[in-house]
């Protein structure tokens, strides 16, 4: 029997001297695979901090608030990333079974990233975020209600995600469209459009039941990953909201120190009466 569609194709999962966007780097391991990137001077990367496995010592290492701060804090997102700045070799890895590859956007290129997926992104891109839209989407779709956005807003450059057991890519046609189990999409290019689609189960026992799936409509890219987030990452993402709940709390204390030195300087309400 002949499929008129391809099946979506797995992505390399080991690469040596890669190089792209400037930077050189290396995919290594079976399980638990390791990204190393060789930064030469000035060059940088930015990552959450608990993936650093290790670095040269000539590599410095700083704090990078990200953009739109504030709503990030009140969505429980996080609102700091690492900074390494070279020269000198950096290792990043997540503590999870899975695979980490690379997406080589070019100059202006976005691509839409499930939330906790993302590993490390070089300086030229921007970090930001979207809502899910749709009722449907975020509460039976089972990806939250937030996806991250990357935008190679300053030249082209290049997002190192993490996916759960091994990643596939498939390229949709125009008007093509692919049903995925919630937990089994990673990252999608923003002209694939997004939908939760109910199926009823109508024989068996189970009859009068639905079936929730993703379904993803062309074109563009569509990355898919075989294991499940929520079985893979339990620990990977309860760090992601220990740290996202540490840095809402520096950011609160941050925000109350600067209340504090504008009452003393500006008196208070009640002072006024």
């Amino acid at each position: 029997m002949a499929f008129l569609n391809r099946r979506p194709t797995p992505l390399p999962s080991q690469l040596a001297d890669a190089t792209a966007a400037g930077y050189t780097f290396h995919l290594s391991g079976e399980l638990v695979p390791v990204l190393t990137v060789e930064l030469m001077p000035g060059q940088t990367i930015f990552f959450e901090h608990h993936i650093l496995l290790w670095k040269e010592p000539s590599v410095e290492i700083s704090v990078r608030p990200l953009a739109g701060m504030l709503k990030r804090m009140i969505a429980g997102m996080q609102i700091l990333v690492t900074e390494a700045r070279g020269p000198g070799q950096i290792a990043l890895s997540r503590d999870g079974v899975g695979q980490i590859f690379p997406m080589h956007l070019a100059a202006g290129q976005e691509l839409n990233v499930r939330e906790h997926q993302f590993l490390a992104g070089t300086s030229t891109i921007d970090y930001t975020w979207d809502r899910v839209s749709g009722i449907a989407n975020m509460l039976f779709g089972g990806t939250g209600f937030f996806v991250d956005r990357f935008h190679a807003a300053g030249g082209e450059g290049i997002v190192w995600l993490h996916g759960h057991g091994n990643v596939f890519e498939k390229d949709l046609a125009p008007g093509e469209q692919i049903d995925v189990e919630p937990g089994g999409w990673l990252y999608k290019d923003p002209s694939v459009q997004l939908d939760t689609n109910l199926t009823g189960l109508s024989t068996g026992f189970l009859a009068g039941n639905s079936i929730t799936l993703n379904r993803f409509t062309g074109p563009g890219r569509l990355g898919l990953q075989s294991a499940s987030p929520m079985l893979m990452s339990a620990g990977a993402d309860a760090r992601d909201r220990a740290d996202s709940n540490t840095a809402a709390n520096v950011a609160s204390a941050a925000f109350g120190v600067l209340g504090g030195l504008a009452a003393g300087l500006f008196g208070s309400d009640r002072d006024d009466r």
